[in-house]
């Protein structure tokens, strides 16, 4: 009999951060390694929220809060939902968690039984089916393509969905894609949805503030306020605000579901830091105005990356609306041997060699779902960008 649960059989570790992780191995064995693998800003937290930090911890605001957030917080997540999405929550229909996977985590665990179905587009962020399965549900693959840049139509929504399916797992901007969906194109999704009332939206609006060019984020809920009432709207400070440390995520939603998510997390993490709660006050309260200066930058950087990947022999790279990824075919590469003579067979042994010749760690895209592929991350300083994709177009043009 094994020691350790059947259900960790199920999943896999994380292989964004075990590609993060090899990076900065790699870099103390003092191997040159620029590293764009991980999903984080390189601004610093603004300073009017680590004001608010350090003001919450004088203060003497470092004991237990209740178990899924102050009413402060609550209330100012309340308050960013009506201003920017327009929709309309109670703070007793808010769950506040330790960044938004637990929040996601905490909603599959209350609603899932064995049996029940989670349909989720991919590409997708390497823990959705892994929440599923630890869940007890079973992940249902709905494959965009990259000739509809990685989005997922109404007609493929349509054939994952069965008498089975609980939740729609939804992700726009995405990661790993950067993908955005309009309005219109949204609004085709949840025409199928209002078809099948026993779906609920899990929506993931994480890249809510990464948008670039006329893309207009827009989430399930407010396009078809019909879905209110079976919709849990997931957002949280991470990306925007790059608070990635401090892991505070939230939702709002139906009180009925919120209150189960509650009951979990008081019985696993029970409350997120006092001090990071304080601090995600003043993010959704306080001043914006950093926001339209970081994404100019993001957005120089991607205009930048997307051209450089594509004069790279084998690779097609197309233009994403929002976060700060680019998701580029390798299909030119396949086939190909590296100079150290590894055949190129699939995008993880491309992103091997890459990272070992060449020194630019990115990851592969089985992780995501769709290959051949794989992720940048262009949340890293331009000179960083620049020379890591120089070597990655001397990488693929050596290859023969």
């Amino acid at each position: 009999m094994s020691f350790l649960s059947e259900t960790l059989s199920r999943v896999k570790p994380s292989p964004t951060i075990a590609v993060t992780q090899k990076a900065a191995e790699l870099k103390r064995a003092g191997k040159d390694v620029i590293g764009l693998g991980a999903g984080e800003p390189d601004f610093d937290t603004p300073q009017n929220i680590k004001d608010a930090a350090i003001a919450a911890i004088n203060a003497g605001k470092t004991k237990y809060t209740a178990p899924d957030g102050i009413p402060e917080l609550k209330e100012a997540i309340c308050a960013k939902l009506k201003r920017d999405n327009g929709l309309d929550y109670t703070p007793a229909q808010v769950s506040v968690g330790t960044g938004g996977k637990q929040i996601l985590y905490n909603a599959l665990m209350a609603t899932l039984n064995e049996g029940d179905e989670v349909v989720i587009p991919a590409p997708y962020w390497v823990s959705y089916p892994d929440m599923v399965l630890l869940a007890g549900g079973t992940p249902v693959i709905a494959e965009a393509s990259i000739q509809t840049n990685f989005k997922l139509t109404a007609d493929q929504l349509e054939a994952a969905i069965t008498d089975k399916t609980k939740w729609l797992i939804f992700n726009s901007p995405s990661n790993p894609t950067g993908a955005g969906y309009t309005k219109a194109e949204l609004k085709e999704l949840t025409d199928v949805l209002l078809r099948h009332p026993h779906v609920w939206v899990m929506t993931d609006d994480m890249y809510e503030h990464l948008a670039y060019d006329d893309f207009e984020f827009c989430t399930p809920a407010e396009v078809e306020p019909a879905l209110y009432d079976r919709t849990l709207t997931c957002n949280g400070v991470s990306k925007a605000y790059a608070m990635t440390g401090w892991r505070i995520g939230y939702a709002a939603g139906p009180e009925k579901l919120i209150a189960a998510m509650r009951k979990i997390q008081s019985q696993s993490t029970s409350n997120p830091c006092s001090i990071s709660q304080w601090a995600a006050v003043e993010a959704l309260n306080g001043t914006q105005d950093f926001l339209a200066p970081n994404n100019e930058t993001f957005k120089r950087r991607r205009n930048m990356v997307i051209e450089m990947l594509n004069e790279a022999e084998g690779i097609s790279c197309p233009t994403p609306e929002g976060a700060f990824y680019v998701y580029p075919s390798i299909a030119g590469c396949i086939g190909k041997t590296s100079p150290a003579g590894t055949k190129i067979e699939n995008d993880e042994i491309f992103a091997t060699a890459l990272l070992e010749e060449s020194g630019v760690a990115v990851v592969f895209g089985a992780a995501f779902g769709l290959s051949p592929n794989f992720r940048v991350s262009y949340a890293t300083s331009d000179e960083n960008l620049k020379e890591a994709c120089t070597r990655i177009q001397k990488f693929c043009a050596a290859l023969t």
